[in-house]
């Protein structure tokens, strides 16, 4: 495909106002008679709230209150982590919001939280995954809370088997089957079998969780300013959760200081409700101990596998058994896991089944590619050993087995057509996987991954200016420069210079709908929305043009900015005069402006290999990085500059989940939470990121174009412990590592 624009490197169109610090986030916005809000978190996992003793707080000059649930809630009870707003009676987990102290700055806001006298009386709590086995003590023991949006028992429905059983800390068991993997792994020639444990992981935006909220002058109406991933989620929680009309509610989407999952909303019903009670706007930017204790990080997961083969390498069993701890609500990472960890190989014997647990900890939610790291991390790792085990190279035995379009996901659903095999043949020419093995304690590890894609309808609006300025009114949100994308779609299809398209945020009240940024899905569900707008603003430029020049618009082409009778120099039109002549001209065709809708019917799923080398200090158990390499296939990369970038940032979360990154409980409480104290790479603790494309087109994607946000965080926590086997032979089981399990398995292999 011959492009212009598309497909060509170009700096994203925000940087500018980024470097210079003229982007707007929650936490630069003033609004006159602006209240700052600091919460008061549990410092228990269980307890009963036995009273609140406000008034130190309240006699502190610039205190204008001190809310609770029994201001706030109004006698519901939360059923979801962006549902909450304040804890009732009881809370559920340390870092659960008690109370919230507003005043007229943040200094007297957190001064009055640090007078407030709470009294709890401590319960017994549910403090990990093998406590909620045995529902000794339940989580919620008169039931989960559920939404209370079901209609059954009004039209004589029953309640699904789920609610008529007994409270249980076990939320969900989901099991996934084909074939008979017990009956096949008892004959395999070579089975192998391990439990592989991940820890919590934070996302670790730079940004906490940042919102403003301002009441409307109607009663009821509050206009929310917030960092988010989805500014029609946002709408749709704090309505739900403050029992308003979602024409009510106005979300406007400012700038993300980055989400990777985490940013839907999570604090924004508590600020609109606290702007609706005291009738004055408010802002509640969470410090980063705040936001690590009472946010939603990556779930804690233990996989149990037993992965066997025949003599010549053929999978012809794969057993997963994979507890997921939520905290304190419920999650869903159990599908994904099982569509990914059943379906990167070839396997006509599967049995994957998914329990999810709830305990006393905070709730867990999405991160980058939600449960796919944890479970490639045991899969991945199950096929290195098994390779080894029967003689094989890595990565012809991944070439082996390697999934093809028409081959089966996990859940039993077929791929579309993908590369795998065609990031694998590229990952096994390169120089880092033919030259290993030449120094000691040294090793390269090889992993494969991949993540299926979102795909959700959109819409957008194009219009041509008189001045020839291109506007693109669309609804996302810009988290990773996407927008930057779509301007080239703009420019490609209208031909035009890229500098002359113009992105116009929408709100949920004047942009197009729009999927949210997550699941990287936004990419492929605009661009054709974009495309249908900007393909109809085409049409109405040749019309017009056509009109102009009293010809046919066959006999028109697009130029430049310019629209030209073809094989007659001079006879050219700018665009902005044929958008003028659109407005002015009596009985004519009206503005240069078109509504562009998409409804992909399918994902474009993106997969990669990853390699990494290592160097294994054998009398320290230190670890160090030296190359990583991400071979993904993009399908089409629209931008290969910003495509880069995804690969690069997705494998330093890889590599960091692998080596650094874990959330520490101890008694139910986060011994970590904030970053003097949670341990992360620096920038020199990283090797050289390499990113290879391969462009495998799509025949879902606009322009082939596939999934990329996701899938370099997938492998990179695998190829790490795979490099560590080849350096000196132990096998990693658990992430994060520590130096210190690592040293001593090598002292256990010397037998020393």
């Amino acid at each position: 495909m011959t492009t212009t624009h598309l497909g060509k490197r170009r700096k994203i169109i925000d940087g500018l106002e980024k470097i210079t610090g003229q982007a707007q986030y929650p936490a630069d916005l003033n609004l006159p008679g602006l209240l700052h809000l600091r919460p008061v978190l549990s410092p228990y996992p269980h307890a009963r709230i036995a009273g609140v003793e406000k008034e130190a707080a309240l006699a502190l000059p610039g205190v204008v209150a001190v809310l609770t649930g029994a201001d706030l809630n109004g006698g519901r009870v939360a059923h979801s982590r962006s549902n909450m707003l304040l804890a009732g009676d009881e809370v559920k987990f340390a870092g659960q919001p008690v109370a919230v102290v507003v005043a007229e700055t943040e200094a007297q806001a957190a001064d009055g939280a640090a007078l407030l006298d709470i009294t709890y009386d401590p319960l017994d709590s549910v403090d990990d995954a093998t406590a909620a086995l045995d529902d000794a003590v339940l989580v919620w023991p008169d039931g989960m809370p559920r939404p209370d949006t079901s209609m059954a028992s009004l039209h004589g429905g029953s309640a699904s088997e789920e609610e008529q059983r007994a409270p249980s800390n076990l939320h969900q068991r989901q099991e996934f089957k084909r074939g008979d993997a017990g009956k096949a792994l008892a004959q395999a020639h070579t089975v192998i079998e391990r439990t592989f444990s991940t820890s919590r992981v934070h996302q670790s935006y730079l940004e906490p969780h940042a919102v403003v909220a301002q009441p409307g002058v109607k009663q009821g109406e509050v206009t929310v300013y917030t960092s988010t991933q989805g500014q029609y989620v946002v709408r749709s929680e704090v309505a739900g959760a403050l029992g308003l009309q979602e024409r009510d509610v106005h979300v406007v989407p400012l700038k993300v200081g980055g989400g990777f999952g985490a940013k839907y909303g999570l604090i924004d019903p508590l600020v609109a409700a606290v702007a609706l009670k005291l009738r004055r706007p408010a802002r509640l930017v969470l410090t980063r101990t705040e936001d690590m204790q009472t946010t939603t990080p990556m779930p804690e997961i233990e996989i149990r596998l037993r992965l066997g083969a025949d003599a010549e390498g053929n999978l012809v069993g794969l057993d997963v058994n994979a507890s997921i701890e939520n905290g304190a609500f419920v999650s869903g990472h159990a599908g994904i896991i099982a569509t990914m960890i059943g379906g990167m190989y070839r396997c006509e014997n599967v049995s994957i089944v998914g329990t999810e647990l709830l305990t006393n900890r905070p709730p867990v939610g999405a991160y980058r590619a939600p449960g796919v790291p944890q479970a490639l991390f045991a899969l991945e790792s199950g096929m290195d050993e098994l390779a080894r085990t029967l003689g094989k190279d890595p990565l012809e035995l991944r070439l082996q087995n390697a999934v093809q379009g028409g081959d089966l996901t996990g859940t039993g659903r077929p791929w579309p057509e993908i590369g795998l095999k065609a990031c694998l043949e590229r990952a096994q020419g390169h120089s880092l996987w033919k030259d290993r093995g030449q120094n000691a304690n040294e090793g390269v590890g090889l992993a494969a991954g991949g993540w299926p894609g979102a795909f959700s309808p959109a819409g957008a609006v194009c219009r041509v200016d008189t001045d020839g300025t291109v506007r693109l009114h669309v609804g996302s949100v810009d988290i990773s420069g996407v927008h930057s994308s779509m301007v080239l779609i703009a420019a490609e299809t209208l031909n035009v210079h890229p500098d002359s398209v113009e992105i116009v945020q929408g709100t949920t009240d004047s942009g197009p709908y729009a999927p949210n940024s997550g699941g990287s899905q936004v990419t492929i569900s605009l661009s054709g929305a974009v495309l249908d707008a900007t393909q109809q603003v085409r049409e109405q430029l040749l019309d017009l043009a056509a009109h102009h020049f009293e010809t046919h618009k066959d006999d028109i082409e697009l130029a430049g900015g310019h629209a030209s009778l073809k094989g007659v120099p001079g006879k050219t039109i700018a665009i902005g005069e044929l958008a003028r002549m659109g407005q002015k001209l009596p009985g004519g065709p009206g503005p240069v402006v078109a509504e562009g809708r998409a409804a992909p019917k399918a994902g474009a799923p993106g997969f990669m290999a990853q390699l990494v080398k290592v160097r294994v200090d054998p009398d320290t158990g230190h670890v160090t990085p030296l190359e990583a390499v991400t071979v993904q296939d993009v399908g089409f990369a629209l931008n290969p500059l910003l495509v880069e970038g995804q690969m690069h940032g997705g494998t330093a979360q890889a590599l960091s989940i692998g080596l650094y990154e874990g959330q520490v409980f101890a008694d139910g409480q986060l011994t970590n939470p904030n970053f003097m104290e949670y341990t992360f790479p620096r920038a020199d603790d990283l090797p050289p990121l390499e990113a290879v494309l391969v462009e495998h087109p799509s025949e879902h994607g606009p322009f082939g174009a596939r999934v990329v946000g996701e899938p370099p965080m997938t492998a990179g926590a695998a190829a790490i412990a795979n490099a560590i086997y080849d350096a000196v032979g132990v096998r990693v089981t658990a992430l994060p590592l520590k130096p210190e399990h690592l040293w001593k398995a090598i002292q256990d292999r010397r037998g020393t």
